[in-house]
This record gives C-alpha cells, sequence and structure tokens, in this order.
C-alpha cells in the first residue's frame, strides 16, 4: 500500500505493451478494459537507492492477484524483475530513492462484461523518483479518522477499481487527516492505502489477512521484524473502542513503511506522541531495508 508523489511528469520513459516510449507519448485505446471497468491489477513497489525492496513479494502478490480474476500476466516473474531494472535504468534512478508501478489490464476489446477472447492483457509499468516525506509525519505523527468500509469483499486483490479508496481518501483530507481508517461489521480493517496497526494492552494487533485487506508487504515485514525483537503480535482484528483507546497506533506502507498515528477523530493516541513500540519497530524496519538492499 502506497501514496506516491512527483514534481512534474516529461519525457521520462515508461513501458507500454512490449515499447519503451516517453511518458508525454504514452495512450491505450479508450476500449481498454481496464479504462472501462477497472478490470486490472497493479502493484507499487519502492526502491532504495536504485535497488528494489521485496521485489519477489510484490510479483508474488501480483501473481496472486492475477489470478484471483482470472487475468493472465503477460510475462513471467524473472521477465518481471528484468523489466524493472531496465526501468530504473533508463530513468536514472539507480542510486535513488524511487517508486516502481506495474499495471496489467485484460486488454482491448468491444465493451463487454463477459471476457474476451483472443485478447493480449495491456501492460504498463513507470518509475519516477520518489522525495522524502517531511520529517515532521515521523516524528509527531498524523491523524486519522475512521469511516465506514463500504468495499467490495475481495480487498486482498490489489485490483485498479479503488473508487471508494479514493472517496476515503479524499474526506480525511477535507477534514484535515492524512488517512481514513475503514470500519466493517464492527472490527477496524485498515486504511485506504494503508494497513493499520495498534498496541493494545502490551500486544501488537493487526487484523489477520483474508478478503476483508490487502495483505501489505510492510505489514508481513513488519511483522516478521516484530517477532525479531520480541515483541508480542497478534493477527486479530480491533473493535472501534480498542482502537480508540490504544496506546500506539501506527500505519504501514510501501512508501512510509512505519508511520505514527497520534490522533484519531481528533482525540490524540496515548500521550499524543509516538510510542516506543512504533519507533522502535521504524528503527528496526528501516534497518531491514538496508540489510536486504
Amino acid at each position: 500500500m502506497s501514496e506516491y508523489r512527483s514534481e512534474h511528469q516529461g519525457d521520462w520513459q515508461v513501458y507500454l505493451n512490449g515499447q519503451w516510449i516517453p511518458h508525454a507519448r504514452a495512450f491505450i485505446s479508450v476500449d481498454d478494459r481496464g479504462f472501462v471497468f477497472a478490470d486490472g491489477v497493479y502493484e507499487v513497489l519502492k526502491a532504495y537507492g536504485g535497488r528494489p525492496f521485496a521485489l519477489e513479494r510484490h510479483l508474488h502478490r501480483l501473481e496472486r492477484s492475477a489470478e484471483a480474476v482470472r487475468l493472465r500476466l503477460p510475462k513471467s516473474r524473472g521477465e518481471f524483475t528484468q523489466l524493472v531494472a531496465e526501468l530504473l535504468s533508463r530513468n536514472h534512478l539507480t542510486g535513488r530513492d524511487a517508486i516502481i508501478y506495474i499495471q496489467v489490464t485484460r486488454g482491448v476489446a468491444p465493451r463487454s462484461h463477459l471476457f474476451p477472447a483472443g485478447v493480449e492483457p495491456t501492460l504498463y509499468l513507470f518509475a519516477k523518483e520518489l522525495p522524502p516525506y517531511p520529517e515532521w509525519m515521523f516524528t509527531e505523527g498524523v491523524a486519522v479518522i475512521t469511516l465506514p468500509d463500504r468495499r467490495w469483499e475481495l480487498c486482498h486483490v490489489k485490483s485498479t477499481g479503488l473508487l471508494y479508496n479514493v472517496l476515503a481518501r479524499q474526506e480525511a483530507e477535507d477534514r484535515g487527516a492524512w488517512e481514513a481508517v475503514l470500519i466493517r461489521d464492527g472490527k477496524v480493517t485498515e486504511g485506504s492505502h494503508t494497513n493499520l496497526f495498534a498496541v493494545v494492552d502490551g500486544v501488537l494487533r493487526t487484523h489477520p489477512t483474508g478478503p476483508h485487506i490487502l495483505p501489505g508487504i510492510t505489514r508481513g515485514v513488519t511483522l516478521e521484524v516484530a517477532a525479531a525483537l520480541g515483541i508480542p503480535a497478534e493477527e486479530r482484528a480491533l473493535t472501534p473502542a480498542e482502537l480508540a483507546a490504544a496506546r500506539e497506533v501506527f500505519l504501514t506502507g510501501t512508501t512510509i513503511e512505519v508511520l505514527p498515528v497520534t490522533r484519531i477523530n481528533g482525540q490524540p493516541v496515548g500521550e499524543g506522541r509516538p510510542g516506543p513500540v512504533t519507533t522502535k519497530l521504524r528503527r528496526a524496519f528501516l534497518e531491514s531495508v538496508r540489510w536486504h538492499t
């Protein structure tokens, strides 16, 4: 899960259906099913110093998402790995922090709900330098709001159909918060584009994997880091009351890594500043990144 920003769009190189072309000349058909149906899947990953982090995990999740919606991927995992390396090289991103985006749609065909026969998938990749987030976000923490989770029942699929996520994220922005945390059937699921953790009674808690959350790559690494540090953790959903009473809350995502939450619906979390577990996990996560890149 992630949010990426760029200052401008120029003649940086993208990959589209077998061609390397300037971004300004990259176009798709109006009949592309990704455009008319959001019939596609995607991945976002981060390169640290030009080296992709957890690329194998991201590609494995892309394969699982595609399988879940019966979408054929046009490249093997090895070919995707080569494309990512060339993408970074062509855009002079070796040695820089960058965001990498991969999207596959079901291709171009006359509009019909049925799967088209004999159509090649549309494959699009881009990479852009990733400016750092403001340091205050990590030293002071961010505010979030809670909203009903009105998404579909296949949230474990990283689908390009993100309309409710967009609406939730915008509502958070409109209300002066950084993220919207979603609640379904009396349980906290995740953020609009992040996973959520909380420290409750000394135990790190997060929603279990399944159809109601995206199995975030950073989420998984954070659980591994917590285990290595001896921090007790449970994949067990929080109630809204438990979230409100948590001593610490933080978000995880590809670009934010481990981000402290210090206000929920206008009320302080714990002492209103990043807590010791969050701080320790963020430090250890970044150390894991350095070790694996």
